[in-house]
């Protein structure tokens, strides 16, 4: 190999000091970005935001799985798809109905294997109760200061008096809609709920009545 000018000098003074330097790596740990499996939803519950929401639930179930041997000692053994929990964090006054239950269907089905927790910070109110109750159960949490509110399903039409029937059947459909689904994640009664939805005002609950309820697990 030919050097040009002091280059092999060079390489040769440097070959005789490597064994002056010390050189660490046996006790360097590699350094990484912490995994946010997180999925967030402030504000308004609407079909973009909706939609943001679903896609990356299905993301991080994915993303977060792994392939074992039911007995790692036997590579014959069947094998075994784990799921990696995620967080929902719910910060909202609620929003449309037909998006609530978009985004609840999908939790309902992710949930049969992979663990979602649930967090509700400031406010978890209208679509936002059944969303946090529907976390994995144990793992439904809720600030001391968040605000729960339930009331009635709103809506509103105009125009000839068949269709506004129309559309009242509808609205009555997704109340009795909310009503089971709250019924079957929460420890509330129908009765129960029926009487609070019927009170035709905005109910707030606190923390502490949010896990008597069973909406959540623990107040943080």
């Amino acid at each position: 190999m030919f050097y040009l000018s002091d280059e092999k000098k060079a390489k040769d003074e440097t070959e005789e000091n490597m064994e002056d330097r010390v050189i660490y790596t046996a006790d360097i740990e590699e350094i990484s970005e912490p995994k946010l499996r997180k999925v967030l939803l402030f504000g308004e519950v609407e079909e973009e935001k909706a939609a943001e929401i679903v896609n990356a639930m299905f993301y991080l179930k994915e993303s977060g799985s792994t392939i074992t041997f039911s007995d790692p000692q036997d590579i014959e053994s069947e094998l075994v798809r784990e799921h990696e929990p995620f967080e929902f964090v719910i910060s909202t006054y609620g929003g449309a109905a037909a998006e609530m239950f978009g985004i609840y269907d999908t939790m309902r089905m992710i949930r049969e294997e992979c663990v979602i927790k649930t967090l509700a910070l400031g406010k978890a109110m209208s679509a936002g109760v059944l969303l946090l109750a529907s976390g994995t159960k144990g793992e439904r949490r809720i600030g001391e200061n968040c605000r729960v509110m339930l009331h009635s399903v709103l809506g509103g039409n105009h125009g000839a008096i068949y269709n506004m029937e129309n559309e009242m059947d509808q609205m009555r459909w997704v109340q009795a809609r909310l009503i089971k689904a709250l019924v079957k994640e929460t420890s509330m009664t129908e009765k129960f709920i029926k009487k609070i939805l019927n009170k035709k005002v905005d109910v707030y609950f606190t923390a502490e009545q949010a896990v008597e309820y069973g909406i959540a697990d623990h107040i943080i």
